[in-house]
């Protein structure tokens, strides 16, 4: 991602509420999940990005859906939420945690890290 890229998205994370949510970065994320740790993945994006690149391993709970599917989570798992570059999860974070969620953390950078520094495969939009 070149420095202008990067610094538009964190401007756009921090205006749409990344900052305000406890996060993981996309490094650490893989590691977890190369040691086989229990970590559930939930993308807030919308159907139409979900059918264009996802995380191998998510569940597809879109923000709009997040307070009336809620039920379907567990309180106690471990959990990172991820949209497109981090605003919308932030925001699904700070929702599961006022729902009694506590270890539950927005993925810094969303997908859009993620298929920069760990998976190019993941296709960018």
């Amino acid at each position: 991602m070149s420095l202008f890229r990067d610094l538009i998205a964190k401007a756009y994370a921090a205006a749409h509420g990344a900052q305000s949510a406890p996060g993981i970065d996309v490094e650490d994320l893989k590691a977890m999940l190369e040691k086989k740790e229990d970590v559930v993945l939930v993308d807030v994006r919308e159907d139409w990005e979900w059918d264009k690149a996802r995380i191998e391993g998510a569940r597809h709970i879109p923000l709009g859906q997040l307070p009336d599917r809620v039920g379907e989570l567990e309180k106690a798992a471990q959990t990172v939420v991820y949209c497109k570059l981090g605003g919308r999860s932030a925001r699904a974070v700070i929702h599961l945690r006022r729902c009694g969620f506590e270890n539950v953390l927005n993925l810094d950078g969303g997908i859009d890290a993620w298929a920069e520094h760990v998976d190019p495969k993941v296709p960018r939009y």
